[in-house]
């Protein structure tokens, strides 16, 4: 499945039914009179978070959504059948954003959440409605309320605990691999990653999400190499896991660059919680190593700890603190699940 996470479109809700003119001629009555019911309400523009997608690909076949319009009234005051809602199913971590990408109409960031994006037009009034006592058998009608209609930008932030962050080709591929159930490609050349790659971690009886996303180079918040599109897939990491290529010209530097394209993005991703390991220490003797680290802390002013993705080496030390920098679990409340404390009584 190919990985799209913008996507734009265009929405219309329903327009309203329009209402009826209709006079009662029944045998035996002898006073009939107006009787056009209302017209039904048009269909609502709906979205709703869905969990086992992660992917827009599916708006880019299918970009216009129109829901359908309530029925006309009739006589006898019936009232039109509504339109029925149109619900657009989105990933979670899905953003809804104003044409113009200024504003965010809504933000997905569970499963089962819905909104309520266009309301559907009101119905029109039926002649019965126009009735007073001057007016006995008025002929006017409402015609119903126009929809709503608007294009929107879909974007896809994936919801992950950890994220990974690099130069290309610091390992960060080799890394989920080894960690998860992910497959991610890994190649001897730079950007081998050209679209995020989500893993999950089982450990301690614990399970996290680990994202990878295609490396970042000098100037990528503003646009140089492909980084900066994804940087919003990190936006609600909780814990940064940064990767620093032990054969690298200058690790010190290399650290640094990363560090300043995370801080002219913004967003909150200087400020998350950090995890520094250098890696690809199993082409490297103990000496280099260990001068490599102190460098690189003297850079960062954090603890640095040697990894392997590809050898296996270092992997429990980076997890374990990984685990650590993450919030507790939040618990199971069994109130939620109907379990109460104490012997069950129907009193």
């Amino acid at each position: 499945m190919h990985f799209l996470d913008q996507a734009k479109i265009f929405i219309r809700s329903g327009a309203g039914g329009g209402g009826a003119v209709s006079f009662r001629r029944e045998k035996f009555i002898e006073f009939g009179g107006p009787d056009g019911g209302n017209g039904g309400k048009g269909g609502d523009i709906v979205f709703e978070a869905v969990p086992g997608l992660n992917t827009l690909i599916d708006f880019r076949y299918t970009q216009h959504f129109r829901a359908l319009r309530g029925n006309g009234g009739s006589g006898s005051n019936r009232t039109g059948a509504g339109g029925p809602d149109l619900i657009i199913k989105v990933p979670v971590g899905t953003q809804v954003l104003s044409e113009n990408r200024e504003h965010v109409l809504a933000d997905f960031t569970r499963a089962g959440q819905r909104v309520v994006l266009l309301k559907g037009g009101d119905g029109g009034r039926g002649n019965l409605s126009y009735k007073t006592s001057t007016n006995r058998a008025p002929r006017q009608h409402g015609t119903g309320w126009p929809g709503e209609e608007m294009w929107v930008w879909l974007r896809l932030k994936l919801l992950a605990d950890v994220g990974l962050v690099g130069l290309p080709n610091a390992g960060k591929s080799t890394f989920i691999n080894a960690v998860t159930n992910a497959r991610a490609k890994v190649g001897a050349y730079a950007f081998t990653t050209t679209r995020p790659q989500l893993g999950v971690v089982s450990r301690h009886q614990r399970e996290f999400v680990v994202a990878d996303i295609p490396g970042l180079i000098e100037g990528a918040a503003e646009g140089a190499g492909i980084g900066d599109r994804f940087l919003g897939h990190i936006e609600r990491c909780q814990v940064l896991l940064h990767l620093v290529d032990a054969e690298s010209e200058d690790p010190a530097e290399a650290y640094r660059i990363v560090r300043e394209e995370l801080a002219r993005y913004g967003a909150g991703l200087p400020d998350k919680p950090e995890v520094i390991a250098l890696n690809k220490v199993d082409l490297l003797d103990a000496e280099l190593i260990a001068a490599l680290s102190a460098e690189l802390a003297a850079a960062s002013g954090a603890e640095i700890l040697p990894l392997s993705g590809a050898a296996g080496i270092g992997l429990e030390a980076v997890l374990d603190r990984l685990e650590a920098a993450l919030p507790p679990p939040v618990a199971d409340d069994p109130a939620a699940d109907g379990e109460t404390d104490g012997e069950w009584s129907p009193l």
